[in-house]
This record gives structure tokens, C-alpha cells and sequence, in this order.
């Protein structure tokens, strides 16, 4: 019989902790502070990721669980010609196609990926290219239809079925043209694919319609032959994965499913279910067999849906990025000023209603009461720690209104600072820390603002001004290295970006939807933009977004819409804190978690 040391290489080793990475499957180790063998196991589980852009289904998909995109498809009201892109934490919008359609197949990459066939009012047999940022067109299929497999790349294509009447026809494309090649055993439509065109799968589907088939076919590049079938028949499922570990998933039985099943290149077995049954979803279909994704699609007729759920087979528990409810302030108020990180923020002022001179700290889970302010604040620019921070500018009707005041926080007093060059309602607008502050546009009498101003600590100085007059937009980052984001431009609600280097903005990417009057929080490379509107007149909600440095993209919602909230913390450990407006002040706050992970231990018993 072999040792343990010959099957993993090492001998069981005594540690005080737990290993947190680096663990292979099977390992065991001695842990001596709880006096128990442990070891790691393989889970695999599905996790909530941020929604798309908007809901809808029968979209045709490509790419892996970290770049992803879908393309196309039906928003339950008419086809659409959008194409989302997905990078393991959220969607932005890509280029959108040239041949608004639903139902076709997709296949490739972010970067190199391809669309072919669907329904716009007929089946059409039409092809695009997709460069990650724009489709061209390609030469088309010899046969129109929709609902067929497809799997492969971009240069290397497969569709197989599909309807009206390509039951069984097979076309392969090689990056230039088709070719009508050996057909699947199969008769079927709405099926799905996994796999490349050596070495592909098809499964599920209907033959003819509505009965469901649960057989599975096996492609290797020249010819079909018959696989083993599926646990529960379905059609309009989705898949991922290489041909010799494929997985399926969703779908109709005659009603949308959870079931997902996995392919050891033997039989199909019984895996984790996803959390929300579905069927017409968009799926990476060139996933590895560890992960995937599963992209909208549609829970019940007229209920099309954009949740996202990433599936991964791994030693570690993956905890997807989410808002939960933190401790409810002592007073609620919007038009806060805010500063600190998720475990130790400060709350100050606040408004409508009169002005607020309360101060609160938080410390991961309830807030206190602290030392006030000298007079009443109410939309004033927070910036710095907990021990070291600053309110700068906002209305103050004891000190006659809209004010140049800077009020410095040392953790349990405040003292004068620098007045800032220009009177002005900075409210979110403000960045850096208390000897090294950023602050830009706001609102004083008269409109919106331009001017930008840097703190060294004592004094506030001019630096470049916005390029233009920008109020309630967002801020983050540092003096160096700021972020400006949405708010209100010329009248209109903007989704523009702006990043500062120390001395000139530029613009960046917009964002997925115009945004202000929220609450923003984390760096110039990993910013949140929380609630608030995309709209003036303002209509509150929910939505949040997270940029990368270069890109937008969506992040979970959170519970409640509101404005005039304060954003603390990073962009992945972030916190949002009260809001309004008035005479609804909130006292509620959430907290962000992005997505973490954990290695899978398991203790050892005898039993």
C-alpha cells in the first residue's frame, strides 16, 4: 500500500494555523492547537455576481467566467442589439451588433469572439465577428436558423440543429467561410454546446417541439457519435466547459430548472444547483472545467431576469461580493460629510431639516456618539482617517451660509484649518487625506463650480480647474491620483470620468449610467459609486457601479435607494451611511464586501 508521503509528495506536517492557500485536494495536516487532523475538500457551488446592465434572455454568449460577453438577444419586449461584457465582477457595455437578433449561438472570446444565425422577425443565417470592442461582419451560414449548438472559436466554429428544419445539419467555420459537414445523430433545437471543434459536445434540446430530449452527442472534429444522456431531459439550457468535463445547466422541462450536471467524458452526474432556475441564459461557453457563468435569461413567461451566478469547482468557498446591513446611525440625515474606512468612518453634519452638528464614529458595527461640531454642516466635503481627517466648505447657516470653513479631526476634537479659496458645497467632491486634500466643483450660489484646490495640511491652494462646471458628482482617490465621476454638468445628469494626476485632469471611460447625488468611495483604480440618481428631476435608486482604472462595470445593489448619503471605506470594503431626502432622513447604513475566498477545510473524525 503507498504511504501518504508517496501519493502527495510530503509527510503530514504539525502546524498552529490553518494553511489559507497553496493546499492541494486530499492534503492533510496536523493542526496542534485544536489537536485534529485536518484536510481540504473540492467544492463546487454556484455564487451570486452583479447583475447585468439590464434583463434579457436568448442572447448569444462567448469568452470565459472573467471575460465573458453575450451578444444580442431579447429584452422581453423586442430583440435588442446590445452586447454586455463581464469581468468576474461586473458588466459594462461593449459594441453593439450590426444584426439585431435573438436565439443564434455564440462562441470565442472577449477579444476574438463570434455570433452566427437567430431570429429577427425569420430565422437569419447571418455572422459577426466580435474584436472586443466593435462586430464586422463575416460570410454567412449556408442555412438560416436559430436554437442550434454552437460551440468552438472564433476561427474554429461548430453549429449543429437548430430550427426550422436543420435538425440535425452541421456547418463548421474556419474563420472565413462555412462548410456544411457530417450531421449530428440528433434531430434538435433550442440545444446547447460545450467544447472546441475537435473535440466538442452537444446536448438537450427538443425533437420536435415541446418534447424535451435528454441525449448528448460527441464531435471530434469529422464525426458524431452518440453520448451518454443527461439526468433530466431540458431544453434551452446553457453550458461550459471542454468537451471531457463539461457541465450543463438550466433550462426548460416544462418549466425552468436549477439542475446543473457535469461530464467526466463517461456518464452525466448531479451537481450544485443554481440558485435561481432559468432557462435562455447566456453562459462563457469556452469556461474551463472550474468556471463558469450564467448570465440573465428568464425564470417564467414575461419574467426575464439579469442575475448573474458564477459556478466554480475549487478547494476554496468563494463568497460572492455583496451589500449587507450594518448598524443604524444615532441620528438620520442626509447631506453628511463622510471620511475613514469601513471599520472606522465619521459621520458629520448633515441637513435638511435645519443643519446637523453631530459626529459619529463606526466601528465595523455600531455607531457612537462623539464630540460636535462647532456649528450646524450640511453638505461639506469629508476627507482623511478617523484620526486624522477634515470637513471642508458646505452650508452653514451659523456661519452665514455657504462657507470656505475647514474644520480638522484629530478622533475626539476639531480645530480651524485653511479656509479654501472658494466658498462652496463640496459634499462628495473631496479626496485624499488631511495634509494632502482634494477638492473640485461643488455648488455656491449662482451654479456649479470648476475650481480645484489642494490642502497641504494648513492651506488650501488653486490647482487646474475641472473643464467644466461639475456639482454632486463623486470623488475618490488621493491628491496624486483623484477620481471625479458623474454628478450634475450643464443641467443634465453625466455618466464622464475625470482622473487627476497632481496637477491636470483627463477624461476617462464613462460610466455605465449617468450618476450623482450618491455616495462614493475607494481609489482612482478601485472607486464605488453607490445609490443616488441617474436622473434629474432625481429618482432614487439602488444601483451601484465599481471602475477598475480604466473601466466602469456593475456591482451588486444595494437594499435601499437613496441620496445624499455619505461613502466611506475602499472599493471593496466600502460603506454607505444614512441619506435622504428629508422628511425621510435615513439612519440605516450597508456595507460592501467584495468577493472573497477561503480554503475548504474539513476536520478529521473517527467514526
Amino acid at each position: 500500500m503507498a504511504t501518504y508521503r508517496e501519493l502527495h509528495g510530503r509527510s503530514i506536517q504539525a502546524v498552529t494555523t490553518d494553511p489559507t492557500g497553496d493546499v492541494s485536494e486530499g492534503q492533510i495536516w496536523y493542526n496542534t492547537t485544536s489537536d485534529t487532523f485536518k484536510s481540504v475538500l473540492v467544492t463546487e457551488a454556484w455564487a451570486s455576481s452583479a447583475a447585468m446592465i439590464s434583463a434579457k434572455k436568448a442572447a448569444m454568449p462567448g469568452g470565459i467566467q472573467t471575460a465573458a460577453f453575450n451578444a444580442g438577444g431579447n429584452d422581453g419586449s423586442t430583440n435588442v442589439n446590445s452586447t454586455f461584457e463581464y469581468n468576474g465582477s461586473g458588466f459594462s457595455s461593449g459594441g453593439n451588433i450590426n444584426t439585431t437578433r435573438r436565439g443564434g449561438s455564440g462562441g470565442g472570446t472577449l477579444t476574438a469572439g463570434i455570433i452566427c444565425g437567430g431570429f429577427i422577425t425569420a430565422v437569419t443565417n447571418a455572422t459577426e465577428e466580435y474584436n472586443g470592442t466593435s462586430w464586422t461582419s463575416g460570410n454567412n451560414m449556408n442555412t438560416s436558423r436559430s436554437g442550434q449548438a454552437g460551440f468552438g472559436t472564433q476561427t474554429a466554429n461548430v453549429i449543429s440543429g437548430g430550427q426550422p428544419g436543420q435538425g440535425t445539419t452541421t456547418e463548421e467555420y474556419d474563420g472565413t467561410n462555412w462548410t456544411t459537414v457530417n450531421t449530428n445523430p440528433t434531430n434538435g433545437a433550442e440545444r446547447a454546446g460545450d467544447g472546441i471543434l475537435t473535440a466538442g459536445i452537444t446536448f438537450g434540446g427538443h425533437t420536435p417541439a415541446p418534447a424535451k430530449i435528454s441525449s448528448s452527442e460527441l464531435y471530434d472534429g469529422t464525426n458524431w457519435t452518440s453520448g451518454p444522456s443527461l439526468n433530466t431531459a431540458r431544453e434551452r439550457l446553457s453550458g461550459f466547459g471542454p468537451q471531457s468535463s463539461a457541465y450543463a445547466f438550466g433550462g426548460d422541462t416544462g418549466s425552468t430548472v436549477a439542475n446543473t450536471e457535469n461530464y467526466n467524458g463517461t456518464s452525466w452526474s448531479e451537481t450544485a444547483d443554481m440558485a435561481t432556475a432559468r432557462k435562455e441564459n447566456q453562459s462563457g461557453q469556452i469556461g474551463s472545467s472550474t468556471a463558469g457563468v450564467a448570465m440573465g435569461g428568464n425564470t417564467a413567461p414575461g419574467a426575464d431576469i439579469d442575475t448573474t451566478e458564477e459556478f466554480t469547482k475549487s478547494v476554496n468557498v468563494i463568497t460572492a461580493g455583496a451589500f449587507s446591513s450594518g448598524g443604524n446611525m444615532n441620528t438620520a440625515r442626509g447631506y453628511l460629510a463622510g471620511f475613514g474606512i469601513q471599520t472606522a468612518s465619521v459621520v458629520s453634519g448633515g441637513a435638511p431639516g435645519g443643519t446637523f452638528t453631530q459626529v459619529e464614529h463606526y466601528d465595523g458595527s455600531s455607531w457612537s456618539e462623539q464630540t460636535d461640531t462647532p456649528t450646524g454642516f450640511g453638505g461639506a466635503g469629508g476627507i482623511g482617517t478617523l484620526t486624522a481627517g477634515l470637513i471642508a466648505g458646505g452650508y452653514a447657516p451659523g456661519l452665514g451660509g455657504i462657507t470656505t470653513t475647514t474644520l480638522e479631526y484629530d478622533g475626539s476634537s476639531w480645530t480651524s484649518g485653511g479656509a479654501l479659496t472658494t466658498a462652496r458645497s463640496l459634499q462628495q467632491m473631496a479626496a485624499g487625506t488631511q495634509t494632502a486634500g482634494l477638492g473640485f466643483g461643488g455648488y455656491a450660489p449662482g451654479g456649479d463650480r470648476t475650481e480645484t484646490e489642494e490642502y497641504d495640511g494648513s492651506s488650501w491652494s488653486a490647482s487646474t480647474a475641472l473643464p467644466a462646471a461639475r456639482g454632486q458628482a463623486g470623488g475618490t482617490g488621493t491628491q496624486t491620483a483623484g477620481l471625479a465621476f458623474g454628478g450634475r454638468v450643464s443641467g443634465s445628469m453625466a455618466n464622464t470620468t475625470l482622473s487627476y494626476n497632481g496637477s491636470s485632469w483627463t477624461a476617462g471611460n464613462n460610466m455605465i449610467s449617468a450618476f450623482g447625488f450618491g455616495g462614493s468611495a475607494g481609489t482612482q483604480t478601485a472607486s464605488l459609486a453607490m445609490a443616488g440618481s441617474a436622473t434629474l428631476p432625481l429618482t432614487d435608486v439602488t444601483t451601484v457601479q465599481g471602475y477598475d482604472g480604466t473601466n466602469w462595470s456593475t456591482r451588486p445593489s444595494m437594499a435601499q435607494a437613496r441620496r445624499y448619503l455619505a461613502g466611506t471605506g475602499t472599493g471593496v470594503a466600502g460603506l454607505a451611511s444614512g441619506g435622504g431626502p428629508a422628511p425621510t432622513n435615513r439612519a440605516n447604513t450597508e456595507e460592501f464586501t467584495g468577493e472573497t475566498t477561503a480554503v475548504n477545510v474539513k476536520t478529521l473524525t473517527q467514526s
